[in-house]
């Protein structure tokens, strides 16, 4: 008999071992440059979440990674992968509410929906972004080196002045951002873009080379080298003017 309920339970535990065949999702998402290596570790975080749903650090780490792939995945995937990341992250932030991950990545999937689908999913997420991000600001300002300024720089640049955008507000919380990673590539990007919406072309420039002069993150060298070809894509706009 207890043989007979060894083998059940290790015919139970079976499909978990498989899917994540003994690897290491925190490995593998550092290689997300590869997009085959994020899918797998998409796909371990998921398992694990699924065979436990209380399992907060996969929830924000499979937010995480479906931000990345719904970026980078063919066009008629990237709406799934960023759905299947909003959810994740409500998860997340249901089991720790008062923890930042949950808050920020649920964000951030939210963001690139908003950006990506159209005015109807602008209008949805607009608010929910804005109230995540708050919610970052409270609970951990200084998380993730200042990326919830940082998103909010964002927030108010890309959306409406009718419906509480502001390039000003954009630059305060862009340059608040900078207190905490003054090399980041990505909140340099995001100025330069908002400086040039705004007629400071000077101040577009100095922020497109300052992304261009930094130094690789190595905990975010995929994002890094992204941002500093649009950097460079950027300057030709720029110069060109």
């Amino acid at each position: 008999m207890r043989a007979l309920v060894l083998i059940a339970l290790l015919l139970v535990a079976a499909p978990s071992f498989a899917q994540t065949d003994g690897k290491d999702p925190d490995r593998l998402y550092a290689e997300r440059d590869q997009l085959s290596s994020a899918r797998q570790a998409a796909d371990i975080w998921q398992a694990r979440l699924t065979a436990n749903p209380k399992d907060f650090e996969s929830a924000w780490k499979l937010a995480r990674a479906c931000y990345w792939l719904g970026g980078h995945v063919p066009a008629d995937e990237q709406r799934q992968q960023f759905e299947r990341g909003i959810k994740a992250a409500t998860r997340a932030t249901e089991l720790e509410p008062e923890r930042p991950e949950g808050h920020f990545w649920m964000a951030a999937d939210m963001g690139a929906m908003a950006e990506g689908f159209g005015m109807r999913a602008g209008i949805r997420y607009r608010g929910p972004i804005k109230d995540a991000l708050e919610t970052v600001l409270r609970l951990d300002p200084s998380f993730q080196q200042g990326s919830a300024d940082r998103a909010l720089g964002r927030w108010y640049f890309k959306v409406p002045r009718l419906f509480g955008g502001s390039k000003d507000k954009a630059v305060e919380h862009l340059k608040k951002s900078l207190g905490y990673a003054p090399e980041s590539t990505a909140t340099h990007f995001f100025l330069a873009e908002t400086y040039l919406d705004m007629g400071r072309r000077d101040d577009a420039l100095r922020e497109a080379r300052l992304v261009l002069d930094a130094p690789v993150n190595p905990d975010w060298a995929p994002e890094d080298r992204e941002f500093k070809q649009k950097a460079t894509e950027l300057l030709k706009t720029i110069e060109g003017k």
